[in-house]
């Protein structure tokens, strides 16, 4: 076990690690082309040929990868007899609400959303066509479940795959990693209920080893610099759950935080990767590869979508990343693997 030497996103709304000065309408209409991909290789022995639309909510390399699993495991089981057609929402949650309007309008078999605005933009648009989310956090919580209703069955047209990394382990992540700090900072946007139900769980643990917490939220990309630098001056180490806006902004983050010499513990792979020191890391190809499992039990098999229960991560790895480590010349434990960072 190696010693700890010493004592982190983009604009837009949500996962996309790209800079924040990223030209918002450019890349909307980069990104809302639609793709078409037709399976080949059917193991369905009946006639039935399906049509099934996507949405996610911005590129973002969790994301593309959670779609890409999707597909991937519809295209195994089904061939060329489904064709699913791929919208991506550039950030909008409107334009989440154009594209799901759409699907429904086309009467397509089944809709996968990826990532929560998706998923509440396509429950908001119809109560019959099966809906298979992926990278949400927490269903409960994004479809206004009470908790004491909640059995991992939502009840209604929707069920899917969640992205809920265990907070117990993050905590205990940080407090590995820090054990000397005494002030945590939360960052997350107040927008997103997802990032509070994060920052109210782990509140709980990190407090446990006896760690003042507190939050700061910003309510848009406008704000995260700001608020940053404010965290950034209380906390000895901060924390970014998995959250949209902080996953967009992860380099405005980063740049902030590296510069105050403030290390933080990221919710997921993707934020790590623009602003984290570390993480407990969930396969977003994994998650997306069950919904797709889940979608063609669906389909070809009858599996009723309101009692068909919310699917978790079991795999867990914790990473690192390389380049913030050496920056702040914090060093990890062996039991760490290293991020790859994208080549410059």
């Amino acid at each position: 076990m190696k010693k700890i030497i010493s004592t982190i996103l983009v604009s837009a709304m949500a996962f996309s690690l790209v800079g924040c000065g990223t030209n918002a309408a450019a890349e909307k209409e980069a990104n809302s082309a639609s793709e078409t991909t037709n399976d080949v290789e059917a193991t369905s022995d009946d006639g039935e040929t399906y049509n099934v639309g996507v949405i996610q909510l911005v590129q973002h390399p969790a994301l593309d990868a959670a779609t890409e699993g999707f597909t991937d495991a519809l295209k195994e089981k089904l061939g060329d007899k489904v064709t699913v057609t791929v919208e991506n929402a550039s950030g909008d949650n409107a334009t989440c609400a154009t594209i799901a309007n759409t699907f429904v309008s086309d009467n397509v078999d089944l809709i996968m959303a990826n990532a929560t605005p998706a998923m509440q933009a396509c429950s908001t648009a119809t109560s019959t066509i099966p809906i298979v989310a992926t990278s949400i956090t927490d269903y409960a919580t994004a479809l206004g479940i009470p908790v004491n209703e909640w059995d991992d069955a939502t009840g209604v047209n929707v069920t899917g795959t969640s992205d809920l990394a265990p907070l117990d382990g993050q905590a205990e992540m940080l407090n590995e990693l820090f054990p000397d700090a005494k002030e945590v900072g939360i960052i997350y946007c107040s927008g997103e209920d997802n990032s509070l139900f994060q920052a109210n769980k782990i509140t709980e643990y990190l407090e446990d080893y006896g760690y003042n917490v507190t939050d700061y939220t910003f309510s848009d990309s406008a704000d995260v610099a700001t608020v940053v630098q404010t965290a950034c001056g209380s906390s000895d180490v901060l924390y970014v759950p998995t959250d949209n806006v902080a996953a967009s902004c992860a380099e405005t983050i980063n740049n902030v935080a590296v510069t105050a010499g403030v290390p933080i513990i990221a919710g997921e792979e993707g934020i790590c990767k623009g602003c984290g020191i570390a993480t407990l890391s969930i396969s977003y190809y994994d998650i997306g590869y069950n919904a797709g499992l889940m979608a063609y039990d669906i389909l070809a098999n009858g599996k009723d979508v309101a009692t068909y229960k919310i699917q978790y991560a079991t795999d867990f790895t914790k990473e690192y990343n390389p380049v913030i480590a050496e920056t702040l010349g914090i060093e990890l434990p062996d039991d760490y693997v290293a991020i790859k960072m994208d080549e410059e």
